[in-house]
């Protein structure tokens, strides 16, 4: 299965996940994959990145989240 090109998100959103990084706090996390299932986990925001595929979020648990499957943050 190929991978849909990246949606940027709004800036607003991703300052909001530069700031729980910042926390290092845990927080719930829901993204669903490529094939629309979702996942939801508790962890902490580790890093926020970017390469030629799009921009990433990588958990303190080693996962890894496109950010255009994020469907919430923090809630």
């Amino acid at each position: 299965m190929s991978t849909p090109n990246y949606r940027p998100i709004a800036c607003g959103f991703y300052d909001q996940l530069e700031a729980l990084a910042t926390r290092a706090q845990p927080v719930r996390v829901v993204w669903t994959d490529l094939d629309g299932t979702p996942n939801e986990t508790s962890a902490r925001l580790a890093d926020l990145f970017s390469d030629a595929d799009g921009e990433w979020l990588r958990l303190s648990d080693g996962t890894t989240v496109r950010l255009d499957r994020l469907v919430s943050v923090g809630e």
